[in-house]
């Protein structure tokens, strides 16, 4: 997809944006379903499939439709952003750390069908597609996500992941930057 001159401007224009001038550029963007549907595809037995549009040093675009089955608790590195719901309906599970290191659930929300919702910097959330059966977003991040943490409860364990790795425990090694084992409180 080629951007139009006007997202072009909007996405160059920002500066070490804050949170409020990433939600002001979402919205001027104006991106419909029609404009990131030849830019979808299968999500091939993953939560979702991921498609970057633009990114410079300040700012990374993502575009991506799920699949049912949600993604792991997970972190944005350094980065905050902000998601919007083109279509359908998203489940927003989000965690606080515990003195662990391990995310435990706070609240879930859902965000259905031209809502925005905040993604700030060291926050934990997980997603997954509501009842219906599609659920399109599009992510605004500032600065491009690097060291995005993946967490696998189950295993106790965390996950640096490489900068084109989803929201998932990556099954190719070449994806895992560092994995590490975290203790698990029983007194919790």
């Amino acid at each position: 997809m080629k951007l139009s001159q006007k997202s072009l401007e909007v996405l160059e224009s920002l500066e070490q944006p804050t949170k409020q001038e990433l939600k002001e550029a979402l919205i001027n963007l104006d991106f419909k379903r029609k404009d990131v549907d030849p830019m979808l595809r299968s999500p091939e037995g993953k939560p979702y499939f991921r498609k970057l549009i633009y990114q410079n040093d300040e700012v990374e675009l993502l575009v991506m439709n799920w699949s049912q089955l949600e993604c792991a608790p997970h972190d944005h590195g350094e980065s905050q952003g902000w998601i919007q719901v083109l279509t359908g309906t998203s489940l927003n599970t989000v965690y606080e750390i515990n003195e662990n290191g391990l995310p435990s659930e706070l609240f879930e929300e859902f965000h259905h069908k031209g809502t925005f919702f905040y993604a700030p910097k060291s926050g934990v959330h997980k997603m997954k597609a509501g009842e219906e059966k599609e659920l399109v977003t599009l992510h605004l991040y500032s600065p491009p996500i690097t060291g995005m943490k993946v967490y696998d409860l189950e295993k106790c364990a965390v996950c640096v992941v490489s900068d084109d790795c989803g929201a998932w425990w990556p099954d190719e090694l070449k994806k895992k930057i560092e994995e590490i084992k975290l203790e698990k409180d029983f007194l919790v």
